[in-house]
């Protein structure tokens, strides 16, 4: 039988065929590739649906104020330079007033720290030194208290504070008399008019040496309304304030109690150290908290010189 060309080329496409439909049905996994269109993803590997983008607020927000002083600059900010004034030191000036609690004026002097001049807006704490018998408003002067203020400000160890030395012209006599009543209603307003003084119990404070010290306790827990703590250097207690000392103690409100320094040296005279001694036992005796400190050394200015910076640095520990 004769075979055509055709026939034999319809043939062999009819064996590929049945080759392919074989191989196919032997491996499932034979697909071809898919294109997007034929085979869509499933859903859960489709991409992300794009949400639109929101339209931007040109709208400045404000940012909100810390709550509390960062203690740390960013290394971006530049530290200020230290101010020059607190280099050259404080200084001393001279005043007097006239009260018709004293017969003559109240003479005083007042330590005004480094950069009082140059910062008008800014207000201080007052402490009020008063010396001893015999002396005047020049002893806690020649101690080396504006020296000292000084060095302390300017390190940074104690912030500034003005200081205000009184003259008691009426030293000699037993009992008080009006000084402290004069500093009451006469000095202490005069202050916080003229200098820029923080005119409050807790930025003021008053201490003294010897007599001075007597003054300090009688200031102090007497009119415990104008201070918030007292320093008793060696002190002379009155004998008016010994005898009210429990009482002046008592009428205190509770939370109202100056802060309380009392030192003495070893060797200081018999009264004195009794006058020490005794003041610590009634404040032992009633629970009232205070720092005691028993030196060595005598009733003298050495004394008081070499115990100078603790007693400034006391002072200002709570300001």
């Amino acid at each position: 039988m004769k075979i055509t060309l055709g026939i034999l080329v319809a043939i062999a496409l009819i064996s590929i065929a049945a080759c392919q439909a074989q191989a196919i049905a032997s491996d499932p996994f034979n697909i071809p590739p898919a294109t997007a269109s034929t085979y869509p993803m499933p859903a859960a590997t489709r991409p992300a649906k794009q949400m639109p983008t929101p339209p931007v607020n040109h709208q400045p927000t404000p940012t909100p104020k810390p709550t509390t002083t960062p203690t740390e600059l960013p290394s971006s900010v530049s530290t200020p330079t230290p101010l020059a004034c607190l280099q050259r030191g404080g200084r001393i000036e001279e005043g007097s007033l006239s009260t018709k609690l004293l017969r003559l004026p109240l003479d005083f002097r007042v330590y005004l720290p480094p950069c009082y001049a140059e910062q008008p807006e800014r207000r201080y704490p007052v402490l009020y030194l008063i010396h001893g018998q015999s002396y005047n408003d020049d002893q806690w002067d020649r101690l080396g208290a504006d020296e000292t203020a000084d060095r302390l400000i300017a390190s940074g160890e104690v912030p500034p504070f003005i200081i205000i030395m009184p003259h008691d012209r009426y030293g000699n006599q037993v009992e008080p008399g009006d000084f402290g009543q004069a500093m009451i209603d006469a000095l202490i307003p005069w202050i916080d008019r003229h200098y820029r003084t923080i005119p409050e119990r807790s930025s003021r404070a008053v201490g003294g040496l010897s007599r001075g010290g007597g003054w300090s306790v009688d200031l102090g827990i007497g009119h415990w309304q104008y201070f918030g703590a007292l320093g008793a250097h060696s002190p002379a207690i009155f004998p008016d304030g010994a005898r009210n000392l429990r009482s002046w103690l008592q009428e205190i409100p509770s939370g109202y109690t100056p802060r309380i320094y009392i030192d003495v040296g070893d060797k200081d005279l018999p009264e004195i150290f009794e006058a020490a001694t005794w003041f610590e036992d009634i404040l032992n005796q009633m629970g009232i908290p205070h720092e005691w400190h028993l030196f060595t050394g005598f009733h003298n200015e050495e004394y008081w010189k070499n115990h100078l910076e603790g007693y400034l640095r006391w002072y200002a520990s709570d300001w």
